[in-house]
């Protein structure tokens, strides 16, 4: 004899929703590696910034220690910041502030 399969009320109203979508950033640190115009390089080349916005990234990452070079999604930026370890830089993944 087998068990009967239970169904699912579908009368019953479901309120789902999404979880709001937070704003994740993608933060590159200093390191006494990569030269400066390797890290303008990659900037250009991953990201696609002009010359002169992956200048001044750079050169806050140099001079600041940090700099945060992506916002968006949270899975985005992890993909993004895996891409800056495969470059060799030195990158976090942290949640932008409200």
């Amino acid at each position: 004899m087998s068990t009967p399969i239970a169904t699912p009320d579908t009368e019953q109203d479901l309120h789902l929703s999404a979880a709001p979508l937070e704003p994740w950033q993608v933060v590159v640190w200093n390191d006494p590696v990569n030269l400066m115009s390797y890290v303008v390089r990659v900037f250009r080349t991953y990201f696609g910034y002009s010359q002169e916005r992956a200048t001044q990234l750079m050169l806050a990452v140099h001079h600041e220690g940090h700099a945060i070079v992506a916002t968006g999604p949270r899975e985005t930026m992890e993909v993004h910041a895996q891409a800056m370890h495969d470059y060799g830089l030195w990158a976090t993944v942290r949640r932008a502030p409200r």
